[in-house]
C-alpha cells in the first residue's frame, strides 16, 4: 500500500509539472509567433494586404473546408496543396520569371545556367530579408516581389472562384466551384496564404537562417533546409529512446515475477443483474456500429476522390457531397463512435463498481444519448448545410464547419458536446462514488477511472479557447492539446484502468498488482505524453525551443511501447485461463489487437514521423494518414469494441451470442485495417516522402504527384483493405442486429439504492 501511494504522489508530481512546462511554453508560442503586420506595402508605397484582410483570409479558407481542403503548415488534408508550400513556391517561379524578361527579354527556363545563377541567388535574399518594422508594424515589400505576389493572388482568386479555366485543376484538389463565394473573402484569401508562406521564409529577427516555421517546408529555391537544431534534436530523441527501451526492458526484468494468478472455477460475473441504467446503455452500442459504419463509407468516398475529384465511379457525388465534407465526417465520426463506446462503458460499469443504482441514473443516462444524438446529427447537418450553400465564416465557425480537423464542429455543438461530457462524468461519479468512498483492493482502480473521466469532461474545454479571430499558431497550439492529450492522453488512461478493472473482476490478474500497474504505466505515459504534444508543433509558427523539447519527450512517449506486444501476448494467454473465459474471447482478443497496434501503429509507424527531421519532410503526406488511420482506429476503435463487446456480453440475451459472427469481424477488421495501412497508405507515403526530400513539399503536394500514376494506382490497392474491412465491420452490424429481440432477464431490486447481495 506504501508504494502504491508513493506512486500516486509520483503521479500528481508528473501531472502537474509537464502541464505548467506546456503552459509556459505555450506563453513562449504567444510571444514569438510570426507577427500579423498592421500593412504589407510595396517599396512604392501602396498597400498589397492588411492585417484585417490576413485574419479575414484565414476565417474565409476555414469556413470554406480549410484543414479539409488542403493544408497550411503542413497540418490538414493531403488532395490539395500545402497552400504555404504552394505559394511559396508560385511566387518564387513568378519573381524569377519577371527578374529574367527585365534583364534578358526571356523567362527563366531559357536562360543558360549561368544566366539563371545571380537572380538564384537574388530571390534568396529577397525572400528570406526580414523587412518587418515592429515599430510602424509594417511589412516592406519590394516592388518586383509584389507583382510576383499580385499574379500569384489572381491565380487563388480565379481557383476558390468559378473560372471555368480552373476546373480541371479544382478536380485535381477536389475542389468545387466557387468554394468562396463572398467577392471579399476571395479577395482576402491571398492575404492569409501569403502571410503563411512570409512566416515560412523570412528568417525571425536575430536569427542568421531560421524562418518563422523553422524553415519549414523544404523549398530548395530560397534555401529552406532543415535547421542544425532540426537535426541535433531529432539524433539525441533516437538516442534517448534506444536509452529508455532498454532501461524499461531492465526494469522489467528486474520485477519479481509473482505467482501465476488462480483462475476462477466459474465466471465471477456469472450473477450479473442489470440495472435500469445499465440497460439504457444497449442503445448507446448501436449509435457506435452506426456511426462506425458511416465512417468507413465516408471513409471510402473521400479516398475515391483522390482519383475521381469531382465523382464517385462516375456518378457527381461531389454535387450534393463533397470532398470537404465527406472527409470532415470521416475524421469527426471516427472521434464520436469511439467516444461514444467508451462513454457507454463507463455508464454501464458505474453501478457494478459502486454496488448501487443511483437515483434517477437511468433518466440521466437517457437524457445523455438523446443529447449526445442531438449533437452528432446537428453538427454534421449544419456543417454540409454551411459548406453547401457557402454561408460566410460566421455561420461556420458557430454552427457549421469551423475547418479544423478533428474539431470541426460549430462551436455551439462544442459547447453542448463538453456540457455533456461534463453531464457524464457526474453520472459515472454518482455510481462510483460509493466504491470511491470504500477501502478496497480496487479502490485505486475506480479512483483512475474516475480522475480520467473529470479530465476527459474538463479538457475537452481546451476547444473552446480559440476565436475566430485568434492567431493560426495559438489555434494550432490548443487544437492540439484536444487532439492529442483529449484523445491520446486521458481517453488511453480511463480505457486502460477499465481493462484492468474489467480483468481483474474476471479474476484473470491481481487486483493489487494491476492497481500499482496502472498508476505506473499512466506515470510513464504522461511524463511523455504530456510534452510529447509538442512534437505537433514543431513547424507552426512556434520557437525553436519546441523542437527540442517535443523531440524528447515524444521518443519517451514510444518507450512504454516497447513492451505491449509482450503485455499483448499476456492477454492473449488468459483467454485459455479456463473454459468459461471463453466466453469473453472476442473482447480480450480486442484488447490483444489493441496491443499488436499500439506497437505498431503507435510505436513504430509514430517513431517514423516522429523526430524533427523526419515531420521536416514528411508532414502532410500519407506517412501521417498510415500511422494515423494504424493508431486510431487499430488502438482507440479496436478498445472501444472490445469495451463495447465486453458490456453486450451481459446486455444482450446468451441465446442470441454468436461468435461465428465475431471471428469474421474481428479478424476482417484487423487484415482489412493491415493491408490499407501497408499496401496503400505506407507506400504512398514513403512515394511522396521522396518527392519532398528531392525537390520540395510543393512538389510532393502537387497534382503532378498526387494523380501520378504511381500514386493512382496506391489509391486502388486501397480497395481490397477497404472491402477486407468492410466486410468486418458488417459482420459486426450483423452480430449487432441478431442480439436484438426480447430480453428476458429481470431488473435488480432496488431498495434505499442498495443493489441486490448477489451483485458481481
Amino acid at each position: 500500500m506504501q508504494k502504491t501511494r508513493t506512486l500516486w504522489r509520483w503521479l500528481a508530481i508528473v501531472f502537474f509539472l509537464s502541464f505548467a512546462a506546456l503552459g509556459w511554453i505555450g506563453r513562449e508560442i504567444y510571444l514569438d509567433k510570426p507577427p500579423i503586420p498592421q500593412q504589407i506595402v510595396s517599396s512604392s508605397g501602396q498597400v498589397l494586404y492588411t492585417a484585417e484582410q490576413i485574419q479575414r483570409g484565414q476565417e474565409a479558407w476555414l469556413s470554406a473546408g480549410g484543414q479539409q481542403m488542403g493544408s497550411v503548415w503542413g497540418h490538414g488534408s493531403y488532395v490539395a496543396p500545402d497552400w504555404s508550400a504552394d505559394w511559396l513556391h508560385r511566387e518564387v517561379l513568378a519573381l524569377r520569371n519577371i527578374w529574367a524578361q527585365q534583364q534578358f527579354k526571356k523567362d527563366y527556363a531559357q536562360l543558360s545556367r549561368e544566366e539563371q545563377a545571380p537572380i538564384d541567388v537574388r530571390v534568396v535574399s529577397v525572400m528570406r530579408s526580414n523587412t518587418y518594422d515592429a515599430a510602424k508594424d509594417t511589412v516592406t515589400i519590394q516592388a518586383d516581389r509584389a507583382l510576383a505576389m499580385q499574379q500569384v493572388a489572381q491565380h487563388y482568386e480565379s481557383l476558390f472562384g468559378t473560372d471555368p479555366a480552373q476546373d480541371k485543376l479544382r478536380e485535381q484538389y477536389a475542389m468545387i466551384a466557387g468554394s468562396i463565394k463572398d467577392a471579399d473573402d476571395l479577395k482576402a484569401l491571398p492575404a492569409f496564404f501569403f502571410w503563411s508562406a512570409w512566416a515560412a521564409a523570412t528568417n525571425r529577427p536575430g536569427e542568421n537562417h531560421i524562418s518563422y516555421t523553422s524553415n519549414w517546408p523544404h523549398e530548395p529555391l530560397v534555401q529552406n533546409t532543415p535547421t542544425t537544431g532540426t537535426s541535433l534534436w531529432s539524433i539525441a530523441s533516437i538516442i534517448l529512446l534506444i536509452g529508455g527501451i532498454a532501461a524499461m526492458v531492465l526494469f522489467h526484468n528486474m520485477q519479481r515475477e509473482e505467482e501465476p494468478t488462480v483462475c476462477p472455477d466459474k465466471d465471477p460475473l456469472i450473477s450479473l443483474q442489470l440495472t435500469p441504467s445499465m440497460k439504457g446503455t444497449f442503445k448507446y452500442f448501436y449509435v457506435v456500429i452506426g456511426l462506425l459504419l458511416a465512417q468507413v463509407g465516408m471513409g471510402i468516398i473521400s479516398a475515391h476522390y483522390q482519383v475521381e475529384g469531382g465523382s464517385f465511379f462516375g456518378i457527381p457525388l461531389a454535387e450534393a457531397l463533397p470532398f470537404t465534407v465527406s472527409r470532415t465526417i470521416h475524421t469527426q465520426l471516427g472521434v464520436l463512435w469511439i467516444a461514444t463506446a467508451w462513454l457507454a462503458t463507463g455508464l454501464f460499469l458505474a453501478p457494478v463498481l459502486g454496488g448501487k443504482e443511483p437515483k434517477f441514473q437511468k433518466l440521466g443516462t437517457d437524457a445523455l444519448f438523446y443529447a449526445l444524438l442531438l449533437i452528432v446529427v446537428g453538427s454534421i447537418a449544419c456543417g454540409w448545410i454551411g459548406t453547401m450553400q457557402r454561408l460566410g465564416s460566421n455561420y461556420s465557425f458557430w454552427l457549421g464547419n469551423q475547418g479544423l480537423e478533428y474539431t470541426s464542429m460549430g462551436r455551439v455543438w462544442q459547447i453542448l458536446l463538453f456540457i455533456g461530457l461534463l453531464i457524464w462524468a457526474t453520472l459515472l461519479g454518482r455510481g462510483l462514488w460509493p466504491a470511491l468512498r470504500k477501502p478496497s483492493e480496487s479502490q485505486g482502480l475506480i479512483a483512475m477511472v474516475f480522475i480520467s473521466a473529470v479530465c476527459i469532461g474538463l479538457f475537452y474545454a481546451s476547444s473552446l479557447v480559440w476565436g475566430q479571430k485568434t492567431h493560426y499558431a495559438m489555434i494550432e497550439y490548443w487544437r492540439w492539446w484536444l487532439v492529442h492529450l483529449w484523445v491520446e492522453g486521458f481517453f488511453e488512461v480511463f480505457a486502460t484502468a477499465v481493462i484492468a478493472l474489467l480483468l481483474s473482476r474476471l479474476g484473470l490478474i491481481r487486483t493489487a498488482s494491476a492497481n500499482r500497474a496502472i498508476v505506473l504505466e499512466t506515470i510513464v505515459f504522461l511524463f511523455g505524453g504530456i510534452l510529447g504534444t509538442l512534437h505537433h508543433l514543431y513547424f507552426t509558427g512556434s520557437p525553436t525551443s519546441v523542437i527540442a523539447v517535443g523531440a524528447m519527450f515524444s521518443a519517451l512517449e514510444v518507450v512504454p511501447l516497447a513492451l505491449i506486444a509482450a503485455e499483448a501476448y499476456h492477454t492473449y494467454r488468459h483467454t485459455q485461463a479456463a473454459p468459461w473465459v471463453e466466453k469473453y474471447r472476442w473482447s480480450i482478443m480486442c484488447f490483444v489487437a489493441v496491443g499488436f497496434w499500439n506497437t505498431v501503429g503507435a510505436g513504430l509507424l509514430g517513431f517514423a514521423i516522429n523526430p524533427p527531421i523526419a515531420l521536416y519532410y514528411v508532414q502532410g503526406l500519407n506517412m501521417t494518414a498510415a500511422h494515423g488511420h494504424a493508431a486510431l482506429f487499430g488502438v482507440y476503435g479496436m478498445l472501444g469494441i472490445g469495451l463495447m463487446l465486453f458490456c453486450l456480453r451481459g446486455l444482450a440475451p446468451a441465446a442470441k451470442w454468436n461468435d461465428g459472427l465475431l471471428k469474421p469481424a474481428f479478424w476482417s477488421m484487423n487484415i482489412g485495417l493491415f493491408m490499407m495501412v501497408f499496401m496503400s497508405l505506407l507506400p504512398a507515403g514513403i512515394y511522396q516522402a521522396a518527392a519532398s526530400v528531392e525537390h520540395g513539399l510543393w512538389y510532393a503536394r502537387s497534382a503532378e504527384i498526387i494523380h501520378s500514376s504511381v500514386m493512382e494506382t496506391l489509391v486502388w490497392l486501397r480497395v481490397p483493405g477497404d472491402i477486407v474491412f468492410a466486410v468486418g465491420v458488417l459482420y459486426l452490424a450483423v452480430f449487432a442486429l441478431r442480439l436484438l429481440g426480447k430480453d428476458s432477464s429481470k431488473t435488480v431490486p432496488v431498495v434505499d439504492g442498495q443493489l441486490a447481495k448477489n451483485q458481481a
